[in-house]
């Protein structure tokens, strides 16, 4: 195998399969990552047995066709700390040798047919969704998530696909995140409820990997896995194991919840003035409506009280609800400060649910008040 790169083309990539390739493994062929050059392209694949990564690689010019095992810290430190704009590389089987104007390194060779395959997109049947759009359901739901849980699978964000419209949700039993958007089904595609729950790790890599946010994506959901495609990259990922919980159950249906729109920015600033006082112990921030505004205010033993006002439109009864702050802020953060949403509460001890116009919903449990 021979060929000339873009050392930052190749960089970006090599950089993203790298995150696949285990740090320790008994398997210590995984702790690289496989090249496999062909006359019509070059392409990254990496892979810990759980989850795996194909890239293609822009920006190569090959001389002879073949395959290499990269190790991951040296190979990369060579692509990262280079100067040369392009660099040749070789391998056979007495090693890999990296060359730019004025430097080569030669490192020991293994033996690529020992790489273990990683899963291609050959599916004819599958759902398509725009990247924008998936890297924005993972970034509202992903934080909702629990990797701990033992008792339902909470350690992923589950997909949903129903009558055109992709839904993901994320939660931890306190609270849970819902994002929803178009989609299109492509092919005989068959839906199971509740069972496509991809691990939060690979959710993570998703939102890395896909870069293109004007490509389409291709879904395709099997029983026990779930590969996605762009263009340039396929990523595979074996599901968690188990049932989501009835995540519909959990948003509130009701006639009398108050309703009152805000603005994500002023919110924010007010909730995190009045976290100042906050702590690990006591983390709960009492939201009082009273007549045209909000109050937030906390109290910690030995750290203090706070107290932050700003107007609302809110001409009701005064009503309390009592908080985690995180969980509000994680919210928050997932909006752009421009934007608005509405805070739907019923009483002190009912769940408050934030939702947006563009499909977002988010409850939150409330925290005793005697706290």
């Amino acid at each position: 195998m021979k060929f000339v790169c873009d050392r930052e083309k190749l960089l970006a990539a090599f950089q993203t399969a790298a995150t696949v390739a285990p740090s320790r493994s008994p398997k210590s062929i995984l702790q690289n990552v496989k090249l496999v050059v062909t006359q019509e392209q070059a392409t990254l694949l990496a892979t810990d047995m759980e989850t795996g990564i194909r890239i293609d690689v822009p920006g190569i010019e090959v001389e002879a066709l073949g395959s290499a095992v990269l190790p991951v810290v040296r190979f990369g430190s060579i692509l990262r700390e280079s100067v040369d704009t392009q660099l040749r590389v070789e391998a056979d089987p007495q090693g890999l040798r990296v060359r730019g104007d004025r430097s080569e390194f030669n490192l020991p060779g293994q033996n690529p047919d020992e790489f273990p395959e990683v899963a291609a997109f050959e599916d004819e049947a599958y759902h398509e969704v725009s990247a924008r759009l998936l890297k924005e359901l993972i970034r509202r739901t992903l934080f909702a998530t629990d990797t701990e849980s033992s008792r339902y699978a909470l350690g992923g964000v589950l997909l949903e696909f129903v009558e055109n419209q992709i839904i993901a949700v994320g939660t931890d039993g306190r609270r849970l995140a819902k994002m929803e958007g178009p989609c299109v089904s492509v092919g005989q595609v068959t839906h199971v409820d509740g069972t496509t729950i991809v691990p939060s790790r690979s959710m993570q890599l998703i939102e890395r990997a896909f870069t293109d946010l004007d490509a389409t994506i291709r879904i395709a959901v099997h029983a026990n896995d779930v590969l996605l495609k762009s263009p340039q990259v396929t990523i595979y990922s074996r599901l968690v194991e188990g049932r989501f919980p009835k995540w519909r159950d959990v948003f509130p249906q009701r006639r009398e919840a108050v309703r009152i729109q805000m603005a994500v920015g002023p919110v924010h600033a007010a909730l995190r003035q009045a976290a100042i006082v906050a702590n690990e112990d006591s983390r709960g921030i009492d939201f009082a409506f009273v007549d045209g505004s909000l109050v937030l205010s906390a109290s910690t033993a030995e750290v203090g009280q706070s107290r932050v006002e700003m107007p609302v439109g809110y001409s009701g009864p005064p009503l309390t609800v009592s908080l985690d702050h995180r969980f509000v802020s994680d919210f928050l953060k997932a909006l752009d400060p421009e934007k608005t949403f509405t805070f739907d509460v019923e009483s002190t001890e009912a769940a408050a649910l934030f939702t947006t116009d563009d499909g977002y919903g988010y409850v939150v449990m409330p925290l005793a008040r005697d706290r």
